[in-house]
């Protein structure tokens, strides 16, 4: 019994960092620690970028959850070996497929895998770390909602530039004069 308590704990585990990935993504990556992100969304120029370092956190977190775990702690040895599991398909479906950084190349026609390589594809669609799309790394929203989202804030943003030059020489109004 204990060993399908563990396998339900690493496969929670593993669902549950989606969840986690996509939220660091997207409130901490593109916020506060946008200085290690940025260098995933411009070119690369070698094998490692800075991003890299988010895997190593993650990867020393699910260590020492293991370590804890095999020293009596349970069950955070199997929330490690989840984490590990998910930092493994993270690595195959973004670092490999998405971003291709593996020494051949494939590009899926269809199916879920072709949802999630577009989907990401669509994330880098924007200049900079505000108005992306698709934070998470399994999951991917409908391709043509997250269309329908960045041709919605395209359009707000030429219109706001409109408006913007339309009046240069505008005071911008306080809140207080609102």
């Amino acid at each position: 019994m204990l060993a399908l308590y563990n396998t339900l704990i690493v496969l929670l585990t593993v669902a549950a960092m989606e969840l986690v990935a996509a939220l660091a993504h997207k409130y901490v990556m593109h916020g506060w620690g946008w200085g290690w992100h940025e260098s995933h969304h411009e070119p690369r120029t070698s094998w490692f970028e800075v991003n890299d370092l988010y895997a190593v956190v993650f990867a020393v977190l699910a260590i020492v959850l293991i370590a804890l775990g095999s020293w009596g702690i349970w069950p955070l040895q199997w929330i490690g070996a989840g984490m590990t599991a998910y930092g493994a398909l993270y690595f195959m479906v973004h670092d490999g497929l998405v971003h291709q950084r593996w020494p051949f190349r494939y590009i899926p026609r269809r199916g879920y895998l072709k949802r999630l390589y577009l989907a990401h594809r669509l994330h880098h669609a924007v200049r900079g770390k505000e108005e992306c799309v698709s934070f998470g790394f399994l999951y991917a929203p409908p391709i043509e909602k997250l269309q329908a989202t960045l041709r919605q804030r395209k359009a707000r943003s030429v219109a706001n530039a409109g408006a913007a030059r339309a009046r240069p020489d505008a005071a911008p109004v306080s809140p207080n004069e609102k």
